[in-house]
């Protein structure tokens, strides 16, 4: 069986899980441009050749999660699945090869039809490349600073029983993020939406700056909304990359969260000079 191909966009920061450790959710695009989900993929065990950045080429043998209806989901045969990195796209010439896989199929402009596509069990579209009209604001809330305590003595036991090695920390568990970001933004239709933004980068963004700045949390905050808003919403030909979560994909108003950007110069500038 031959192994997929896939054009790696997404990587959302990591979460812990009492049933797969520690998981980082990974998407991107096949060669058709169509959208594919793989998950779970302990990706900070993976080994260095296998850690993949954004905008990747990698191989590897997917089969479709049947644990998970949407029709974008599939997951490794197995946990220890190779993953064979082939090339990296750069952003040369505006970023030109990646829009040519990014931009190729449907960019939504109207939140209301793609949640309905959401909701729809024909359709269940999960993940989507989204233009908004405009990004009203940045925001930054305050969340609990530490992962479940229930989920970490779990993780411990289960490491534990399974390496017989109960004293030693075989595995640092990622710190967790103290702050959630999201933007507010408007569609097309002109209705007003405040969505978190679950990407990977923006964690590290975070993290980066606040060792820059010696701790200073408001100053690392300020400086991920400097380059959220102010660069990337402001000057840059911004998309947003969007995803549902299992969990809530029919449960909530709107299942849609944002789990990447995708933010090219604008072209008139370009044409400038």
């Amino acid at each position: 069986m031959p192994k997929t191909k896939v054009l790696i966009t997404v990587k959302t920061y990591p979460a812990i899980s009492t049933k797969y450790d520690e998981l980082v959710c990974t998407a991107g695009f096949l060669e058709d441009g169509t959208w594919i989900r793989i998950y779970p993929i302990q990706f900070r065990k993976k080994s260095f050749e296998e850690q993949y950045k954004k905008y990747d080429w990698i191989e590897i043998d997917l089969i479709k999660n049947k644990e998970d209806k949407r029709k974008e989901s599939y997951r490794p045969i197995s946990y220890d699945t190779e993953i064979k990195i082939l090339e990296h796209l750069d952003t040369k010439s505006n970023w030109l090869l990646r829009k040519e896989i990014v931009l190729k199929n449907k960019i939504y402009t109207d939140l209301k039809e793609l949640i309905s596509e959401a909701k729809d069990t024909t359709v269940m579209t999960s993940l989507a490349v989204f233009k908004p009209t405009e990004i009203i604001d940045f925001t930054i809330e305050p969340v609990e600073r530490e992962w479940n305590k229930n989920k970490l003595e779990s993780l411990r036991v289960q490491r534990s029983s399974l390496f017989e090695q109960e004293d030693e920390d075989l595995f640092e568990v990622v710190k967790k993020l103290p702050y959630k970001f999201s933007y507010k933004l408007l569609d097309s239709k002109g209705q007003q939406s405040k969505m978190m933004i679950e990407d990977w980068e923006i964690g590290a963004l975070f993290w980066k700056r606040l060792a820059h700045f010696e701790g200073d949390e408001k100053a690392a905050t300020e400086y991920v909304k400097k380059v959220y808003f102010e660069d990337f919403a402001k000057t840059k030909d911004l998309y947003l990359f969007l995803g549902t979560s299992k969990l809530r994909h029919f449960t909530s108003k709107n299942p849609f969260m944002i789990i990447g950007t995708f933010h090219p110069k604008i072209e008139h500038q370009l044409r400038l000079f």
